[in-house]
């Protein structure tokens, strides 16, 4: 498994858990290593996330740390599972960035997906000829990345089909339903398809008005997931420099904005009521 592969997400949140478990049990990375047969080194970037614990290691680890309880040893343990297990997701690891390879990874195991979007639709409920005229004004992008992000995102959105799907909830800046990607007849499509998928029961789409005024994201759109156990819950954002993870405490930074955002956004009717004349005048 080469460095790129090993290098995710789930590694580094294993290896922090497996981290701070070490350090509460007052051992060295020498003493660690001794026990599960390891040098101090390998034991190191397993807890950076650098190299990816194998789960014989992570069971003799917790057995070590004095770990008893079941939930939390379970909960470890599958996801020193999810290390190794390869995705659909991994095989676009050539084209796209580790982050967006994470991306999926998180999105693919979120029980709740809760956004801002102030430029774009967000992917998940993209139509096609909307998503590729999105790809096709990034600067910075090859044909091969432009074509390969295209069915990236089409495979993403096969979550919302699945048998349980998560919850979805979208708050768009009204400026969203007014940039015409692709053209006014791209963008009619693209807003009919969001009046389409807000008769599911599981998304919900509101709109932040112009005359909401300011609102409490002025550095632009993010995204949290609600993760189920043994994972934590965790915002992203977009940066000019590529996307960036959030956790933990931070978290909740973004969960303050999000409901200041939905407090000052139209209810659903009145969303959908605003989608709708919206797409009606681009006819």
């Amino acid at each position: 498994m080469n460095a790129k592969r090993a290098m995710t997400l789930r590694a580094q949140w294993l290896g922090r858990e497996l981290r701070e478990l070490r350090e509460m049990s007052g051992l060295t990375l020498k003493e660690a290593g001794g026990f599960v047969q390891r040098d101090g080194g390998t034991v190191s970037r397993i807890e950076a996330g650098i190299y990816p614990a194998r789960t014989p290691d992570v069971l003799a680890m917790l057995d070590l740390y004095g770990v008893t309880d079941s939930r939390r040893r379970e909960g470890l343990l599958k996801l020193a599972g999810e290390v190794w297990q390869s995705g659909w997701w991994d095989s676009y690891s050539e084209d796209l960035s580790k982050v967006m390879v994470d991306y999926a990874w998180v999105e693919s195991r979120a029980r709740r997906i809760c956004s801002f979007d102030a430029l774009v639709i967000p992917g998940l409920l993209q139509t096609r000829p909307y998503m590729e005229a999105v790809q096709a004004a990034v600067v910075d992008s090859s044909p091969i990345q432009i074509t390969s992000g295209i069915r990236f995102r089409l495979t993403r959105q096969q979550i919302l089909t699945e048998r349980e799907p998560p919850c979805v909830e979208a708050i768009l800046d009204e400026s969203v339903l007014h940039r015409r990607h692709g053209g006014p007849g791209v963008l009619k499509e693209q807003l009919e398809h969001l009046l389409t998928l807000a008769e599911r029961p599981n998304i919900e789409i509101r709109v932040l008005a112009f005359l909401s005024g300011a609102h409490a994201s002025p550095e632009g759109a993010f995204m949290i997931f609600e993760m189920p156990e043994p994972y934590p819950e965790v915002a992203y954002m977009d940066t000019p420099g590529g996307g960036i993870y959030v956790e933990a405490s931070e978290v909740q930074r973004f969960r303050l904005k999000l409901n200041h955002m939905r407090r000052d956004s139209l209810d659903s009717p009145e969303s959908i009521k605003l989608i709708r004349e919206t797409a009606n005048r681009l006819g």
